[in-house]
């Protein structure tokens, strides 16, 4: 594969998996005027970033079955067309129900995207070049963070909230276009798959109990989660308890990505000389002592703000190096079952991704707690999980 065509397949397969992503940070710094405009409050909107999450997970589950079925296209197609009808549905609302509802319907269109770039992924490129890809997409990822929220601020100070949706709206259209046109057909459709509950319980079940995939897919969720719960906690912790306003969110925002991204660049520096198992190790033990300290700091309130940020940045560098590598080690073993493995993948991170948001929208305080709380909980897990489990692994392949 010439360099300019792996360049291209990348950017292509990146935009995808920011898609979803992009949906989400974009309309983070609007929450205070959409709390107002649906005449309810800003941890009530919270609730429309947890049925996103939700949809993603369910959904997640719905297209790894079809992936593997009708081959990768024709699935990827009819989620970015869900994703556009459900945008255009989001510029009508007047309810927050209503929002609720359709960001849900667009997380599960966004999530063909994000489970067919995976799959993909395994399918086009070498398995020894998984982890160098999935850090490549890291990068175009990790833009979205950064162009996102400081976007969204100034869409939704200029021309309201609402024409948050319009920018999503022409994003899904791009990508259906860069699909129908310019994406090749990386997999051969499997005719002898049944789409029947049993059977695809049953590719599930072939997945699930590879120690391999269950080890690194639960620990990279457990460890991504964190993330999900800074993305959910951090407009109140920025904007209500530190005061910062809504432009001043998305530059903060937008730095704090640097990390992530970063990171992730790192990584395949680091993979010349080390191996993607070492690299994960160290980078979650790091992230449980990070949070930790940032559990102490949040209940003595001894944090300023920017010490607050210093700490969100560190954490987001060990993601950078987390989330690669536990994507590739996850899925290494399989070729006929990627597209079932990449979606039990996504699945597992988004549902504990939603779990995590979930339990921080519980929490009615102007305090950074309950975020760290979240943040060092599922960090502690997941390096219990890792830890326990490696045995196996190290067995089987003896």
């Amino acid at each position: 594969m010439t360099n300019k065509r792996y360049f291209f397949l990348i950017l292509i397969l990146g935009s995808l998996t920011a898609l979803g992503p992009f949906s989400i940070d974009m309309y983070l710094p609007g929450f205070p005027v959409i709390a107002k405009d649906l005449h309810t409050t800003t941890e009530s909107v919270a609730i429309s970033l947890s049925s996103f999450f939700i949809g993603i997970s369910f959904g997640q589950l719905l297209y790894g079955p079809l992936l593997d079925r009708f081959g990768r296209k024709k699935p990827l197609i009819f989620g970015l067309v869900l994703y556009i009808l459900a945008s255009i549905g989001c510029l009508y609302v007047t309810t927050l129900n209503q929002l609720i509802v359709l960001r849900g319907i667009q997380a599960i269109g966004s999530c063909a995207a994000a489970v067919a770039s995976v799959a993909m992924v395994r399918d086009l490129f070498p398995v020894k070049d998984s982890a160098k890809v999935f850090a490549l997409l890291m990068l175009v990822v990790g833009v979205s963070p950064m162009l996102a929220p400081t976007a969204g601020s100034y869409v939704t100070i200029l021309f309201g909230w609402h024409a948050v949706f319009v920018v999503l709206l022409g994003l899904g259209v791009l990508n259906l276009i860069s699909t129908i046109w310019f994406l090749p057909e990386s997999f051969q459709p499997d005719t002898t798959l049944s789409l029947k509950p049993l059977p695809i319980l049953s590719g599930f079940k072939q997945v699930l109990i590879e120690p391999q995939f269950y080890t690194y897919a639960l620990t990279g969720a457990l460890a991504f989660s964190g993330l999900f719960a800074y993305v959910a906690g951090s407009p109140l912790v920025f904007m209500e308890v530190f005061n910062v306003s809504t432009e001043g969110y998305g530059w903060i925002f937008a730095l704090l990505s640097i990390g992530l991204i970063g990171a992730s660049q790192l990584n395949s520096v680091l993979l010349k000389k080390y191996q993607s198992k070492q690299i994960v190790l160290v980078a979650i033990s790091c992230q449980v002592v990070v949070t930790l300290i940032f559990v102490a700091g949040a209940t003595l309130n001894i944090f300023n703000l920017w010490q607050t940020i210093v700490l969100l940045f560190i954490f987001l560098s060990c993601l950078g190096l987390t989330n690669p590598n536990t994507a590739a080690l996850s899925l290494q073993p399989f070729k006929k079952n990627a597209g079932s493995a990449s979606a039990l993948m996504g699945a597992t991170q988004m549902g504990l991704g939603a779990l995590a948001s979930s339990v921080l929208s519980l929490f009615h305080t102007k305090s950074s707690v309950p975020m760290a709380a979240v943040m060092a909980v599922t960090s502690i897990l997941a390096l219990l999980i890792l830890t326990l489990n490696r045995s196996k692994i190290i067995e089987e392949q003896n």
